[in-house]
């Protein structure tokens, strides 16, 4: 089964999808087309053009209401394989409420926007890390939403819980726009050294010149990452629909199929939906 381990859906406003911008009159667009809704029939027809069997969907607000809903949605979508909802890691109540979500069999992950928090040392607050420290219990994974300067200590969090199973989002977000490889790699590589860490080759088109990137420009990224995790612990995810700001879904599956195309057919089976199964406990 091949797996799209990285979408969203939103019922589109202002006030709750502000990283979207407001438009501008007289400035060129690129956001306008999130300015919509999205929801499962606009990514079914996606995925079936580009024969992906199967897609986790992932928190866009931090909301507990955000969680019920996207688990509501996988209830009634075959397809919507899993969750990595939202909840408050630094309350009191995280246990309940991790309780409670996690009834629901299709609850996969928790994430944070850990890269929005104004502390870049946010991740290393005691109260998060008993928060965090929660997830296992449930057998539940935890997305890393992060810069690339956010990574030191990233290396710092993964240490603390040695038993819990991470997937860093958009390749920790290097600057690919800058083409600057240094210290992303490295730090990145350290990371990938411990074996609970699992990685996503998404959202690299949106940390580059939206207009002029190019796959030439995007490959020696995907050539780090994969060294530095290997095919037993890469996934496939499209980032949709933020990544239709900089290109279109098929196209993004392309590109990552090309990529891997070198490897064995188990390797690629492996990135392509296998460790999404193994990670999240499809």
């Amino acid at each position: 089964m091949t797996i799209d381990t990285h979408h969203h859906f939103w019922r589109y406003n202002v006030e709750e999808y502000g990283w979207i911008g407001p438009r501008t009159p007289g400035v060129r667009d690129e956001m306008s087309v999130l300015r919509r809704s999205f929801g499962p029939d606009d990514l079914e027809a996606e995925i079936r053009a580009a024969r992906v069997e199967g897609v986790v969907s992932v928190q866009a607000r931090q909301k507990v209401e955000e969680t019920e809903w996207l688990l509501e949605l996988a209830g009634e979508h075959d397809f919507l394989k899993g969750v990595v909802g939202w909840v408050p890691l630094v309350s009191p109540d995280v246990k309940a409420d991790l309780g409670r979500f996690a009834q629901h069999p299709k609850l996969k992950g928790i994430r944070h926007v850990l890269h929005d928090e104004a502390d870049d040392l946010y991740m290393l607050r005691s109260d998060f890390n008993a928060g965090l420290a929660q997830l296992k219990a449930f057998g539940l994974a935890y997305d890393l939403l992060i810069f690339e300067r956010h990574l030191p200590q990233t290396v710092e969090l993964v240490d603390r819980h040695p038993d819990q199973v991470f997937v860093v989002d958009h390749v920790a977000k290097p600057r690919i726009k800058d083409n600057v490889l240094s210290p992303w790699a490295e730090n990145l590589a350290e990371l990938a050294r411990r074996e609970n860490v699992y990685c996503k080759l998404s959202g690299m088109v949106t940390e580059a010149d939206l207009h002029a990137w190019t796959e030439d420009q995007l490959r020696p990224y995907m050539e780090v990452v994969l060294d530095a995790f290997g095919p037993d612990r890469l996934m496939f995810g499209s980032d949709w629909p933020v990544c239709l700001v900089a290109c279109s879904y098929g196209r993004w599956h392309e590109i990552v199929s090309r990529f891997v195309s070198r490897l064995s057919d188990a390797e690629q089976e492996e990135i392509l939906g296998g460790n999404a199964v193994e990670a999240y406990r499809l």
